[in-house]
């Protein structure tokens, strides 16, 4: 019986490799008489093929392995380097809300001029900051001034920091993004120093001396006393701290402005009678479009000052310049409601800056209730602050030394009052950053730290641009003629008009000639009937 059983199991397994092999010998047969429909030319082809899939099979089989992804530190390295790169465009978006805020400020008949100038104004700093002045604000040099870097030349083995690196910006070691991301954040705030003054000189000043100013204020002055605070100098060294600017940009353009509207002089027609005469912006909608343009820069400038991906302190920063720009518009609105009797929109515009400025060197360092005091008084102080330059014969058209000088002081002051101290923030290092400030029961030790700073930069500048503008004015001469103010400086710098075809002022009050006050606004700006 059990023999039997196993034939069986033979003779099935016997039938099956019959069919298996019968199967098998069917496709070869259909394969060669497929290929033997081919056309003699196809024939050919199938050996060649058949050698390309083999030595393809080879190589697969034999190659190393594939290297692996980037690694943590690379994508790091991608990610600040990205962010520094937004920061740096929002930063550069600035320079269309300086325009817009300065033309609107100023009158119609130099909108040309404004505009020039603005737009010039960054080309010619890009120059600057790259052949000299980045050279001489983070070059390894002393703790007065770099002395190399020149044309952003040397070794540099960015993005290695801190003992790994190796170069000649020794003072950037801790930015841990290529050289180039580094150039291209400094090199608009540098822009941003020289825009400060063309709002304070507007309106008189020779086009060519406003020229020669900015490369000289780009290239030397600026980054002179940069180094001694943001380049590893004697500041720095001393416990001098400024996180994103309120003296090295704000309180440095605001002194060179100051200056430069002190050597000029005032308008014609700003003072008649021994009082001040109000000389109104044509118009305040494109004013009020470039504040809220630089409103949205400042969330590069200062958060980006981070120069690295660090969601916390992003955020952290972001929010107190917020809350302090925003708080400083309210601030100011009520002190010109009260002080004034209106809610004078420029005044609101200055408020919403002077916070900002305000906030700029301790938004890293304080808390939000601390930025909330800080845009609080930036706001009130503004309002006081523009009147006051005009009494004492400082003819500044935009307020910009109101709002950069005086608040970037204060900003730079707010370090040594509101400072929480090391080891409370994460972003800046263990046991890092500024003492705790006098408010928080720190001491006044930082704060004369901060008022020594301020003073020392302020002194720099104010001889140095003193310096250059008399200079300018021995040699150029720096103001236009008087024709040519009172026609604008639109026509006699540049011999166009930016609005053709409308009525221009003709006269110092702002109103065209043959008018009466009463059929025209103050403004002087209604379109032509013709």
């Amino acid at each position: 019986m059990q023999r039997q059983k196993s034939k069986t199991k033979i003779r099935r397994s016997s039938a099956r490799n019959y069919a298996k092999s019968t199967g098998f010998n069917s496709k070869v047969k259909q394969l060669n008489l497929a290929i033997k429909r081919l056309s003699p030319s196809w024939r050919a082809c199938l050996p060649l093929a058949c050698l390309i899939v083999l030595g393809w099979s080879y190589v697969a089989v034999a190659q190393t392995p594939a290297p692996a992804g980037p690694t943590t530190a690379d994508l790091k390295i991608a990610l600040d380097t990205l962010w520094v790169a937004i920061a740096a465009f929002l930063v550069f978006f600035m320079n269309a809300g300086f325009g817009m805020l300065e033309t609107g400020f100023c009158r119609q008949k130099n909108a040309v001029n404004v505009l020039a100038k603005n737009l010039i104004v960054f080309a010619l700093s890009t120059v600057a900051f790259w052949a000299i002045g980045f050279g001489l604000m983070f070059g390894n040099g002393n703790d007065f001034i770099g002395l190399s870097g020149l044309f952003l030349a040397g070794v540099d083995n960015s993005p290695a920091t801190g003992d790994a690196y190796q170069g000649v910006f020794s003072a950037l070691s801790w930015a841990g993004v290529p050289l180039a991301a580094k150039f291209l954040f400094q090199l608009v705030f540098a822009g941003t120093a020289a825009t400060i003054v063309s709002g304070a000189v507007a309106e008189r000043i020779k086009f060519v001396d406003f020229l020669v100013f900015s490369l000289l204020l780009v290239g030397i002055a600026y980054p002179i006393t940069g180094h001694w605070i943001w380049g590893a100098g004697w500041l720095a060294d001393v416990g001098f701290w400024d996180f994103a600017g309120s003296t090295v940009v704000h309180s440095v353009g605001g002194w060179a402005a100051l200056m430069g509207a002190a050597f000029l002089g005032p308008r014609i027609g700003k003072y008649q009678d021994k009082q001040v005469v109000a000389l109104p912006g044509h118009n305040m909608s494109i004013a009020t479009l470039g504040c809220l343009i630089l409103w949205l820069g400042w969330f590069g400038f200062n958060p980006g000052s981070v120069m690295a991906a660090d969601p916390n302190a992003i955020t952290h920063i972001a929010l107190t310049t917020n809350m302090a720009g925003a708080v400083g518009g309210i601030a100011a609105t009520i002190t010109a409601w009260v002080y004034l009797g209106k809610p004078d929109l420029s005044m609101i515009i200055n408020g919403i800056l002077a916070g900002l400025v305000g906030i700029t060197a301790s938004c890293a360092y304080v808390s939000i209730p601390s930025s909330i005091v800080i845009g609080l008084i930036a706001g009130i102080v503004v309002v006081f602050a523009v009147p006051f330059f005009d009494k004492i014969g400082i003819d500044d058209p935009v307020g910009a030394t109101s709002v950069h000088l005086v608040c970037g002081v204060w900003g730079t002051l707010c370090v040594g009052l509101f400072s929480v101290g090391p080891g409370v923030y994460s972003w800046y290092g263990e046991g890092l950053g500024p003492a705790k400030g006098l408010f928080l029961g720190g001491g006044i030790g930082q704060f004369i730290t901060q008022f020594l700073g301020a003073a020392a930069v302020g002194g720099m500048t104010v001889l140095v641009s003193s310096i250059f503008w008399l200079v300018l004015k021995a040699t150029l001469g720096i103001r236009v003629t008087r024709e040519e103010e009172l026609e604008g400086l639109d026509i006699g710098e540049h011999g166009m008009e930016a609005y053709s075809g409308f009525l221009k002022e003709a006269s110092p009050s702002g109103f065209s000639e043959g008018t009466s006050s009463g059929e025209i606004s103050s403004g002087g700006d209604l379109p032509s009937t013709l």
